[in-house]
């Protein structure tokens, strides 16, 4: 399913989400310029890395700031067109309207909060790897449980593949979104056991996916209310 259009309209210019966005491509832009030796270093030194994490800890070798940066740092590296692109396409289709809901700088709070509870929550589930985590998926994860949380009925116009069958649909946030929950989930419990494989953070995006549920859930009655009285 590759999601179109999300039909729900915004009622404030999305200042944060665009800066987001731009902030992204700049830093990608920045990965283009370097050759692979200094490209390969700005990866290893700026992702998040399980491993250095650990010894960081354990004081050794690294520091607590070498070790735990990355947390931040990682979710605004990507890993080539198709990484950032994704990742930026779903972040303009559900941010606005959770900016909307929760204002400007809450967002960017919440945003980064959940973007650092994804990586802490991908670290866990992969303790020894040297495999290093980057992107700003777990971030996003957040604000889609947040959409869910506001917004489970709204509709999302979504392209729905069937083998050699194709079709447009708009799906219910709630069902689009469950759907890829699901999907990130259980390729999580498939990865358990497999910490040296590369590939997707799905539990970066689960972490950050319920975080950023937690966090906005005791805000749906006052929000709802809100809209239907507006």
């Amino acid at each position: 399913m590759i999601p179109l259009k999300n039909l729900r309209p915004r009622t404030h210019f999305p200042a944060v989400t665009l800066a987001l966005i731009v902030i992204n491509f700049i830093v990608f832009f920045y990965q283009l310029t370097l050759d692979p030796r200094a490209l390969q270093s700005f990866i290893m030194t700026y992702s998040m890395i399980p491993a250095r994490a650990q010894l960081a800890l354990a004081h050794s070798h690294y520091t607590l700031t070498q070790g735990f940066l990355p947390l931040f740092t990682s979710m605004f590296l990507h890993g080539g067109w198709l990484h950032i692109i994704g990742n930026m396409w779903f972040l303009w289709l559900f941010g606005p309207n959770v900016e909307d809901r929760l204002g400007h700088l809450p967002y960017l709070g919440f945003y980064l909060v959940c973007g650092l509870g994804a990586g802490i929550a991908q670290t866990l589930f992969s303790l020894g790897s040297t495999i290093p985590g980057l992107g700003a998926s777990g971030a996003i994860a957040g604000v889609l449980g947040a959409y869910v949380v506001f917004f489970p009925s709204s509709r999302i116009l979504t392209l729905v593949t069937l083998f050699f069958w194709w079709f447009f649909a708009r799906l219910p946030a709630v069902l689009f979104i469950g759907l890829w929950f699901a999907v990130q989930f259980l390729s999580g419990i498939g990865s358990l056991g497999s910490a040296q494989a590369g590939g997707v953070a799905w539990w970066a995006h689960v972490g950050g996916f319920l975080l950023g549920m937690l966090l906005v859930s005791g805000m749906r009655r006052n929000q709802t209310e809100s809209y239907y009285n507006s």
